[in-house]
């Protein structure tokens, strides 16, 4: 341990001796239901950490996810944020996207790219794309296998953004491959 971890550890163990030692003086009589009270805190406590853990595996289970009717359709439904989430399988692996009307193409982050199995090192970044953010460099790179349910495209020509991008984009390069309804708070794609 540094100085810096040993001096909080120090305070951490006067402080929790000051409070306890209070506690202490405080509830001497009263010792036992003072214990109950703090294990029902305790438990309280633990069961609120468990919940804000558990809360991404509840989220996907409570949260719509894009499906696949009976007629080949693929609807998505709109998140919280008013986006529309597309998961795609590149060369058999998911990936997110963020479904972009006014991007052209299919842009990668940095870290679906990696994920893929994407040399970034190798990569000439000789195209330039204008965000929101400005100008960016990008690469192209060619993708064997998009799968979007029961669709199927190979060779489809992508781009990874050297910039920082939280998330992957579909541009309109691939939503154009299918007939696009946006009905109230679904988005369908049809082929």
């Amino acid at each position: 341990m540094d100085g810096e971890t040993t001096g909080r550890l120090f305070y951490l163990v006067l402080l929790l001796l000051a409070v306890g030692g209070y506690v202490i003086v405080e509830f001497r009589h009263r010792m036992g239901q003072t214990l109950r009270t703090a294990a029902a805190w305790g438990l309280i406590f633990v069961g609120v950490m468990a919940g804000y853990g558990l809360w991404n595996d509840l989220k996907t289970d409570l949260a719509p996810q894009q499906m696949i009717s009976e007629a080949g359709e693929i609807v998505i439904p709109r998140a919280e944020d008013g986006h529309y989430y597309i998961t795609l399988a590149v060369n058999g692996t998911e990936v997110e996207f963020m479904a972009d009307t006014g991007a052209t193409n299919m842009v990668l982050s940095q870290d679906d790219a990696r994920r893929l199995g994407i040399d970034l090192d190798s990569l000439v970044y000789l195209g330039r794309a204008q965000t929101a953010n400005g100008t960016v460099a990008t690469a192209r790179v060619l993708l064997p296998q998009v799968e979007l349910g029961p669709y199927r495209d190979t060779d489809f020509a992508a781009w990874v953004n050297q910039g920082e991008m939280e998330m992957s984009l579909l541009g309109m390069e691939y939503l154009s491959l299918y007939r696009v309804e946006i009905a109230g708070d679904r988005m369908i794609l049809r082929r």
